[in-house]
């Protein structure tokens, strides 16, 4: 029998195994599996919460407003749990905000950020009365002092830095290098400062950063800490006074071994270094979103076919590139378990692969990008549901579509109950809003 137990998942005591199956917290896998059907998405509450008091250990005493950056996951149920929590939210479009006050959020605690936002996504967040919007660029400036202006608001603004800082991840997330699309140049802070404190439109408040995602080294926090204090030093030399320093995002999780400091040994580290500087009573803001929700999440998939060929054994799973994209997008790894553990005993079981082969695991979706996990031991047989760990984040936020396919369904675990939070697309679903000519 291969026994597997917790030691075996990434870093998470909310998932893990028990007797021989595999749980999250008080709900078996399997079970869920066949009352909802595969794909489906299977959250902890307690993981989340768990990762949300982490930071909340490491800003015990200190002035600090933590901002859920939803777009790593925004199931409205999920969205309350932080709210209720009392998180504020980092918000990228229009819908985002609708999402975060369908599900209760405080908008004074929203922060608008992205590169792009519109007129209408504009005057939406205004009349809401969001906190702050993370402005961009010195074009985007001047269109929000217009639009306050014309609704005879004062749009409260933090200009977000580009620090050209190398997170040392992944290109498609790098967020804080010159030749990123995001921020304001490191050089060009200043004058973009002096010309948004000209606008009757603006009320600066404060200075925003944020330099990429899944961030696994402490290094480039710090050397991005020490030029926005620079660059705080400056402002407020000039005459403008900041009320906080918002320093994003970006802490990684553990997908296959790696090894991101925990959120409060990160914080103490990053606190130490804001006294040192004379900041460290200054009221603060980040926006966390994968270390929040990444690893309190599986995707559970059913094995379809085992599929022999010359060069690889093929895996043929009902989840695919539509239901988890980062594979396909960004060469991401997830680590795949069976939920119920099979012996290794009896390999050949008449498909020409056997029980026990290194597979491909691949999804029904028409292109060679749909892939789940290459070249992956596993145990496995048609009927057998696998679950992908590390699935809370930038995977149903992602989801489409593709193939005509619906999303698939979403459960949240708190304790020996599981809710149903996002019913499972039909094929009429996906075509509802579209129309014969």
């Amino acid at each position: 029998m291969n026994t597997l137990t917790a030691h075996d998942l990434p870093g998470q005591p909310h998932i893990a195994y028990a007797d021989q199956q595999l749980m999250v917290e008080g709900q078996r896998l399997s079970d869920l599996a066949r009352a909802h059907g595969t794909p489906l998405f299977v959250y902890s509450k307690a993981a989340m919460l768990s990762a949300l008091a982490a930071y909340q250990r490491g800003f015990a005493g200190r002035q600090v407003q933590i901002c859920y950056a939803m777009k790593a996951n925004s199931n409205l149920a999920i969205l309350q749990i932080f709210a209720h929590a009392g998180c504020g939210f980092d918000i990228v479009s229009g819908g985002e905000l609708t999402r975060v006050l369908a599900a209760g959020g405080d908008p004074a605690k929203i922060i608008f950020s992205g590169v792009g936002k519109s007129r209408l996504e504009m005057q939406q967040a205004l009349r809401a009365g969001i906190g702050c919007f993370n402005v961009e660029s010195l074009a985007e400036l001047d269109v929000l002092h217009q639009v306050a202006l014309s609704m005879g608001q004062q749009a409260a603004v933090s200009l977000r830095v580009n620090p050209n800082v190398d997170p040392k991840t992944h290109p498609y997330i790098s967020t804080g290098l010159k030749g990123n699309k995001f921020g304001i140049a490191h050089e060009e802070t200043l004058h973009a400062y002096r010309h948004a404190a000209s606008l009757s439109g603006l009320k600066v408040v404060g200075i925003d950063c944020h330099i990429g995602s899944q961030i696994t080294e402490t290094t480039p926090f710090l050397d991005t800490m020490d030029r926005m204090l620079d660059l705080v030093g400056e402002i407020e030399a000039a005459g403008i006074a900041l009320q906080h320093i918002d320093f994003g995002g970006g802490l990684g999780i553990n997908y296959n071994g790696d090894t991101p400091p925990q959120a409060d040994a990160l914080w103490a580290k990053l606190l130490a270094k804001l006294d040192a500087r004379g900041y460290g009573q200054r009221q603060l803001m980040i926006e966390p979103g994968r270390s929040l929700v990444g690893n309190a999440g599986v995707c559970l998939t059913e094995v379809m076919y085992l599929k022999p060929s010359e060069q690889k054994n093929f895996c043929i799973v009902d989840a695919a590139m539509n239901d988890l994209p980062r594979p396909a997008m960004y060469q991401a790894f997830h680590q795949i378990v069976p939920v119920s553990p099979r012996s290794a005993v009896g390999t050949d079981k008449g498909d020409g692969v056997g029980l026990g082969a290194v597979y491909d695991v691949v999804g029904p979706v028409c292109e060679s990008g749909d892939w789940i996990g290459r070249d992956r031991a596993l145990q496995v047989q048609a009927g057998d549901v696998l679950a992908v760990l590390s699935a809370g984040a930038y995977c149903m936020s992602m989801a489409s579509n593709y193939n005509s396919r619906g999303r698939a369904a979403e459960i949240l675990v708190d304790g020996t109950q599981a809710h149903l939070i996002r019913q499972r697309e039909s094929s009429f679903d996906t075509f509802a809003l579209e129309q014969l000519v």
